[in-house]
């Protein structure tokens, strides 16, 4: 543990390139994926993400050219694992059709790792878990595939990732990182590691569960509070008063938590809840209040599409054949990330209905929508619309003509993100 930290880190994608840029500035590192093409990419010193800093990936890359101590490099190549002894995780952890937590990436990166594991090697985990994974789970995993034994010849620590996708502001240096590792002195080893990057220093927990619980309920906790306000926009929908109206005369308390009715998608908030879930089931407890919060938050597409029917329905429209426009697929604005994204659930619903849907992003890879979602993305708005739903605020939608988009005087238009003009509007949630 007290050797020099050469360090691979395993994924990256939004939360292992940046920690991949930042560390390559100060120690040896290789930045390893499966996904060959974008490590072809990335050595071009191009990220699809825009998570990167290319300034830092250019100065960490060239760091690597002049010093052999010091700087960033590309692999698939699982070999080249073995010059390092500090593997960062930072695959996906994705939940299944049924809602139940898919190990299957962090497991197989375990079983990678363990192949190239050495005596003193530490691995710590960034993907999101629920608490006790990383021990019962990849552990076990890694003690099989290296026939080293755990706490004796390799040690473990959890920092889980704060990554907030598409964020300039809150980027990684600034934002506390919570540490912890397998045993005290290896939780002192880790924590070190980090603030040697992290401008606003760390946090270092008791145990690794309670690393691995600290980021369940971070997203859980925004998760619920969200589903109150979606909750309020429904009750508020039925009488006629505008949710957001309420919530800024509300919010004129001191204490008042403002938070914003929308669609709730994205890798982090729709998908946390369920691990913390599963892990609670496991032990005999059936939790109330998360999983009453998701079942809110995972309808409100299918609301948002039912609410664009009713108002084109009270504009006299045809709804059979009629043609709608879906502004926005990734799951937050300014951001090219589409994985669980709940506007997937509005395209549904309308389809259903039987209108002739276009969806419009100029932010999403039009090959990766196609591939998850079977939604073929338009280039560019060149029709009119019955109905036109800003699903995400880009900054690119905000300055668009809705009325050279519309029909008409006929034609709806649902702003889910309560940032469009009231007087260009037909209803917002």
């Amino acid at each position: 543990m007290k050797n020099k930290k050469n360090i691979a880190i395993i994924g990256l994608g939004y939360v292992g390139l940046p920690l991949a840029i930042e560390f390559g500035k100060k120690y040896k590192v290789l930045g390893f994926d499966i996904n060959k093409s974008r490590i072809e990419e990335l050595i071009k010193g191009k990220d699809s993400t825009y998570e990167g800093d290319l300034i830092g990936l250019n100065i960490a890359v060239n760091l690597a050219k002049v010093s052999d101590e010091k700087g960033l490099t590309f692999s698939s190549d699982a070999s080249e694992l073995k010059s390092y002894n500090v593997f960062i995780v930072t695959v996906p952890t994705p939940i299944d059709k049924f809602k139940a937590p898919d190990l299957k990436p962090l497991l197989k990166a375990s079983e990678m790792i363990g192949e190239q594991l050495k005596k003193g090697d530490i691995v710590i985990f960034e993907s999101t878990v629920y608490p006790g994974c990383t021990e019962e789970d990849c552990v076990p995993v890694l003690e099989i595939s290296s026939g080293l034994k755990y706490n004796v010849d390799f040690f473990c620590g959890y920092s889980p990732e704060r990554i907030n996708p598409g964020d300039k502001i809150n980027t990684l240096t600034k934002i506390k990182k919570v540490t912890s590792g397998s045993t005290p002195e290896v939780a002192e080893v880790v924590d070190s590691l980090y603030l040697s990057i992290i401008d606003v220093g760390t946090h270092m927990a008791p145990s690794i569960k309670v690393a691995e619980a600290s980021k369940a309920i971070e997203n859980a906790q925004r998760d619920v509070n969200i589903s109150f306000v979606n909750e309020l926009a429904l009750i508020f929908d039925r009488m006629d008063i505008d949710t957001n109206d309420v919530l800024d005369a509300a919010g004129t308390k001191w204490n008042f938590l403002k938070y914003k009715p929308g669609l709730v998608g994205g890798h982090c908030i729709g998908v946390d809840p369920y691990y913390l879930a599963h892990k609670a089931e496991s032990l005999g407890y059936h939790p109330q209040v998360i999983l009453s919060g998701r079942r809110v938050n995972d309808n409100m597409g299918m609301f948002v599409a039912n609410k664009v029917i009713k108002l084109m329905i009270h504009k006299g429209q045809k709804i059979q054949g009629a043609k709608a426009l879906i502004l926005g697929i990734t799951f937050k604005e300014d951001c090219p990330d589409i994985r669980n994204s709940r506007v997937v659930d509005i395209y549904s619903e309308l389809n259903q209905f039987g209108l002739n849907i276009d969806v419009y992003d100029p932010h999403a890879d039009a090959h990766e929508v196609e591939k998850e979602y079977r939604i073929t993305l338009i280039d560019k708005i060149v029709d009119q619309y019955d109905a036109i739903i800003l699903a995400v605020s880009h900054k690119e939608f905000l300055v668009l003509n809705f009325n050279t988009m519309s029909k008409g005087k006929s034609s709806v238009v649902y702003d889910t993100k309560a940032c469009l003009d009231r007087e260009i509007i037909d209803g917002r949630l």
